[in-house]
């Protein structure tokens, strides 16, 4: 291919590889970081269209990475391989904040916990309640989905919660859900779900540290609001 030939985002895809390399991710923006994903999804084309037109849908990176297949590949030039690459991206992220958790106990390393509960549920376009099983020392011992739901309702039963942490030999819990809004504060129904659930595990000995809520806008904790 002569130097005529050569397409013109060629010098561009080296240039913000060369700032990544010495700069790193974060002074980037989120298009830009997109674009570098983009980069090897889509060898023969102008990806920058792409990430701002992404961008434009749905607001971050983040989001981005959340959105559903079906959403993603009502932009022009995102095909399966490109949802592909981008939600490995998604799970490398999850897994990464999931390691932070993992390493050490869970209350001396709150930030880590809220920083892992955001990137695995912020995003997402429905309700989901994920628990957290902890150990006699408040190390992880499992992270489960226990239910998925619609934008704005999933059905949680106390004692199926308990039961499954007595399964596990978990000591405590803490309880996480999503609000598709945005708005993290918490409705009444969060408020008396999580009272049941105390008081449901209270008896048995396990205790409940906290029920966090995240959405785009931040989270809540409402041991922190002492709404338990």
């Amino acid at each position: 291919m002569s130097g005529d030939q050569i397409p013109h985002y060629h010098g561009h895809r080296d240039r913000l590889r060369a700032r990544f390399m010495e700069t790193g991710g974060d002074p980037l923006p989120d298009y830009e970081l997109l674009e570098l994903v983009l980069f090897r999804s889509i060898p023969r084309r102008d990806v920058k269209p792409i990430a701002k037109e992404l961008m434009k849908r749905f607001g971050t990176f983040a989001e981005v990475l959340a959105a559903s297949p079906a959403r993603l590949m009502e932009v022009d030039g995102i095909g399966e391989s490109v949802v592909t690459d981008l939600k490995i991206v998604e799970a490398s992220a999850r897994r990464l904040a999931k390691g932070e958790v993992a390493k050490r106990p869970v209350l001396s390393s709150w930030t880590s916990v809220l920083d892992y509960c955001r990137t695995a549920m912020a995003f997402m376009d429905k309700e989901q309640f994920r628990l957290l099983f902890l150990d006699k020392r408040n190390a992880l011992i499992a992270d489960e989905v226990q239910q998925s739901g619609t934008v704005d309702h999933t059905p949680v039963y106390p004692r199926e919660v308990v039961k499954r942490a007595l399964e596990l030999s978990a000591s405590a819990l803490i309880l996480v859900h999503n609000h598709p809004s945005g708005d993290p504060t918490p409705s009444s129904a969060d408020i008396k779900m999580t009272r049941e659930i105390i008081d449901v595990a209270k008896p048995l000995g396990i205790a409940v540290h906290d029920h966090i809520i995240v959405g785009r806008e931040g989270h809540a904790s409402l041991k922190g609001l002492k709404l338990i």
